[in-house]
């Protein structure tokens, strides 16, 4: 296998999410930056022109990292972060869903709009308007997760998953690009600093 690398929180997740489980593929570095990712040959990897991207050994390509964590934990399953049964593979899929689209979209978006836009401008669809309110779409989701977390180690309990890596990667990258963490929100501040302690939140930076 070969792992399609990147910056930016969308490879980290997966990066963070091998080491947790002591996965090693070789990586190949796309320089998004200069735009690699919109080119040939990396679109014939991925069309969507997006990074990261898992290619299997049979030549066939997973991208999404949703996908990819999925996959390498069934084809690694020791040290599930998905999880071992029904019950706790379904309670990992809610909480994903949930950081996917009610803080790692809008806060990607929010990014993309305003800090991002001298790089984003020309690659796709802007909307300069929507930024703040992505921004502030993706701090009211966090503080009802704050709500949630209280008493828990994580957001599915006692159990780590793929929704608190994913969680991490897109807060920890928001801290960088002007979208810090609220420290009202404590359930929230002090899970991002159990998760930062974590061996995998260095090995992934």
């Amino acid at each position: 296998m070969k792992f399609y690398n990147s910056i930016g929180p969308n490879p980290r997740v997966v990066k963070m999410f091998m080491a947790e489980k002591g996965i090693e593929i070789p990586f190949e570095e796309v320089d998004i930056m200069a735009g690699a990712n919109r080119q040939e040959p990396y679109l014939k990897v991925n069309p969507a022109g997006q990074l990261p991207a898992l290619e299997l050994d049979n030549g066939a390509v997973i991208s999404e990292i949703t996908a990819i964590c999925e996959y390498l934990d069934e084809k690694f399953p020791d040290n599930s972060l998905v999880g071992a049964t029904p019950e706790e593979r379904a309670e990992t899929h809610m909480w994903t869903r949930r950081v996917d689209l009610g803080v790692c979209e809008p806060l990607a978006g929010g990014f993309r709009y305003a800090e991002g836009l001298p790089m984003f401008k020309d690659r796709m669809r802007c909307l300069p308007e929507a930024a703040e309110g992505l921004k502030a779409i993706a701090q009211d989701k966090i503080k009802w997760l704050d709500g949630l977390l209280e008493g828990k180690q994580f957001l599915a309990g006692d159990r780590m998953t793929l929704a608190d890596i994913l969680l991490f990667a897109f807060l920890d990258f928001g801290t960088q690009v002007g979208q810090p963490i609220d420290t009202s929100n404590k359930n929230i501040a002090a899970w991002f600093e159990r998760m930062k302690a974590r061996p995998s939140a260095a090995a992934s930076a």
